[in-house]
């Protein structure tokens, strides 16, 4: 019985440590770099095959910080990096705002910015990123699940708009199949207490995987939209002695390699300033 008891004993405390390693393995420890703006690089449990398995968070209240987007064809500016459209247009941060075609200027999707129309066509994909709100009937910032919201209700209630592909619906479930490509990416979220999300990952992961790593975290994803992938994923931050410059480079049967140490230019982004 002495024996048994220790054994029972021992597991137990196995079993607690555990325990306990797993559900600290979601948490994300944030700095704050400004009133309503916090970042954070989070060791993601699972790792990948290349890098350091980090994912870089920057977290927005819509309330103080505006999302601005920016487009080259606007008005026919050059494509730029996101370093340099921070810098030429004054933002505190910088990610893709969608993928482009074949142009170098053109959304695949939906994009419209106050007057300025960058693609007129709503494809097929399920999620549009909404800010610049017209009144205070909706929130500052959103992004809109086709599939159960009414686009047509929503469609005039903002300013601007970037449509893309829809990872995690409004029941927080992950809607990526997966598959053996993998990617570095950067995609846009909304937590469950309304604040934006700027997420990217320079490790490679199948997209399914990163969107459970990202679930399973202490983010409180409400949803999720898809950017951008490979080397054209960028994401840049320079506020209050704080400066982050990231950029992609693996992607499956394009750029096979972790090499990649410079920021793509990119014709369409969004950044965010000060209220």
């Amino acid at each position: 019985m002495k024996y048994l008891l220790s054994f029972l004993f021992a597991a137990a405390i196995i079993l607690l440590f555990s325990f306990n390693k797993f559900s600290d393995a979601g948490e994300i420890s944030w700095n704050k770099i400004d009133e309503g703006l916090y970042y954070a690089e989070y060791d993601a449990p699972k790792k990948s095959s290349l890098g350091d398995s980090k994912i870089n968070i920057l977290k927005i209240s819509p309330k103080l910080y505006n999302l601005n987007l920016l487009s080259a064809k606007e008005n026919g500016e050059r494509i730029k990096t996101a370093k340099k459209w921070a810098q030429d247009k004054n933002q505190i941060a910088v990610i893709n705002a969608g993928m482009y075609m074949q142009d170098f200027a053109t959304n695949v999707g939906f994009m419209k910015n106050f007057d300025f129309t960058n693609n007129g066509r709503l494809n097929k994909d399920n999620t549009i990123a909404a800010f610049n709100r017209k009144n205070d009937s909706v929130p500052e910032f959103q992004i809109i699940d086709r599939t159960c919201q009414n686009w047509d209700e929503l469609k005039n209630q903002y300013n601007s708009y970037t449509q893309s592909i829809r990872m995690v619906d409004c029941n927080q479930k992950n809607k990526w199949g997966q598959q053996s490509k993998k990617w570095s990416m950067v995609v846009i979220g909304k937590d469950k207490e309304g604040n934006a999300l700027f997420i990217f990952t320079r490790s490679p992961y199948s997209v399914h995987d990163f969107i459970n790593i990202l679930l399973n975290s202490s983010l409180e994803v409400y949803n999720l939209m898809y950017l951008e992938g490979g080397p054209e994923a960028s994401f840049y931050m320079n506020h209050n002695e704080t400066k982050v410059e990231k950029m992609g480079s693996y992607e499956t049967g394009f750029n096979e390699n972790d090499d990649n140490n410079v920021f793509w230019s990119i014709p369409n982004a969004i950044g965010i300033s000060k209220r």
